[in-house]
């Protein structure tokens, strides 16, 4: 008996492994993916969904709940791609749509959406620091070998959103993006190549969004405007 579950509570393949390592002795084969956050498990006999929680309890705060549909056809991909993603596209498009009030200021747009962009992610991450810091270390190199690199980050990314809010000494802000997002972007790139099924901390823990190209997306988005500004 082959039974699909969903899953919450997943950051990433470290809570992937822990959740299989728990379940297997229970099971006949367990395959746990983070993206999408499910689990294939394969049994004898029927196993009680509040007997696989109870079991899951035990180790953090994860959960199991009932079966969804097999996600492997192409209409549910794209579905599934969209939907998973929608909580971002709507924030930035609220951002931009902020933005654009300063219009035909092209200058002003852009500084606008760079000031919303770094607020608004920066301020997500404040919601769990903790959980931050966790996602974060995953795949930022400088957060791999200093964790506390994750507590401070949000920190610099509202520094940066202030002073492009208030037009406060523009070229060390617009330098400080570039170099920020610039290597922040190393680390996705890294984890995007190792083909890593990770949580990307983008929104902090607010919202359960893997790595993809969006993440890199959003990082080079902000270095190329912070290159255009100094050019300009």
């Amino acid at each position: 008996m082959k039974i699909t579950y969903s899953v919450t509570g997943m950051h990433c393949e470290g809570c992937v492994k822990k959740i299989e390592s728990q379940i297997q002795p229970h099971v006949e084969q367990i395959r746990v993916t983070l993206n999408p956050p499910r689990a294939v498990i394969t049994t004898r006999s029927v196993l009680s969904l509040d007997h696989l929680n109870k079991e899951l309890s035990k180790i953090g705060e994860y959960r199991f709940s009932e079966k969804t549909e097999s996600l492997d056809e192409p209409n549910t991909e794209i579905k599934s791609w969209f939907k998973t993603y929608q909580p971002l596209f709507v924030i930035v498009l609220m951002i931009t749509l902020v933005s654009v009030q300063s219009w035909p200021d092209r200058e002003a747009c852009m500084f606008n959406f760079m000031a919303g962009f770094f607020i608004v992610f920066g301020s997500f991450k404040l919601f769990d620091l903790a959980g931050f810091r966790s996602a974060f270390s995953t795949y930022d190199l400088l957060a791999q070998k200093w964790s506390s690199y994750g507590l401070v980050y949000p920190f610099l990314e509202l520094l940066l959103g202030f002073a492009f809010l208030f037009k406060y000494q523009l070229n060390y802000a617009l330098w400080s993006s570039i170099v920020l997002m610039g290597f922040g972007s190393l680390g996705v790139i890294n984890a995007l190549r190792q083909n890593k099924q990770i949580r990307c901390a983008c929104l902090g823990t607010s919202l359960n969004l893997p790595m993809s190209t969006i993440t890199l997306i959003e990082d080079l988005v902000m270095v190329i405007m912070s290159i255009m500004m100094l050019l300009k």
